[in-house]
């Protein structure tokens, strides 16, 4: 999908390095604040931040229901850290009233590795992307405890999965635009979307 318009969920999170890791890859990021906003993109980036204060964003700014439908009608999606559990099936440790748009067959375990003091990072190959591994950063991460089986773990932390694919919908549970490897966000434009 080099060249055409990516949009960057831009309620919470490092939303200007996902705009210029898409921009790096080819592609013409747009923030997206609004549904006018959405209806101008063919792929969204959701990216990390605080899961029940971005449900919460979602809900008040009225984007909640708007990404839901383009998802279910196609529109590819890379959802990172709090982007993963908004896509995931089932919420695990999150709030009663958190909703999540049940994108991915996936449960996901909340801030799985710890709190922000148990922050890391660590070197992952990464199933479908050649070279060498990524270089990943964690910051109170979560963590796939199931996966449906249409989904494709692409990379895991010992036993655990922190990168998956389904369809047209990519999940981390770390940040690839804390670094300066840009081939997820390829991988996502060429492969995914």
């Amino acid at each position: 999908m080099p060249g055409r318009k990516v949009g960057v969920l831009a309620l919470q999170g490092a939303v200007a390095l996902h705009q210029r890791a898409l921009a790096d890859a080819g592609a013409s990021p747009r923030a997206v604040r609004a549904a006018a906003e959405l209806d101008e993109v063919e792929a969204l980036v959701i990216p990390g931040g605080e899961s029940t204060t971005m449900s919460m964003l979602l809900e008040s700014s009225g984007l909640f229901d708007p990404v839901g439908e383009r998802i279910a009608d196609g529109m590819p999606v890379f959802g990172t850290c709090a982007g993963m559990i908004l896509l995931a099936s089932d919420i695990l440790d999150g709030r009663p009233d958190q909703r999540s748009w049940a994108a991915i067959d996936v449960d996901v375990r909340r801030n799985a590795f710890g709190r922000q003091v148990d922050s890391f990072e660590a070197d992952l190959p990464v199933a479908e992307i050649a070279g060498d591994p990524f270089h990943a950063v964690f910051i109170r991460a979560p963590v796939v405890e199931r996966a449906g089986d249409g989904v494709d773990v692409l990379a895991s932390v010992g036993d655990r999965p922190v990168l998956a694919r389904q369809g047209r919908v990519l999940v981390s549970s770390f940040h690839p635009e804390l670094t300066a490897d840009g081939r997820l966000h390829r991988y996502f434009l060429e492969e995914v979307a």
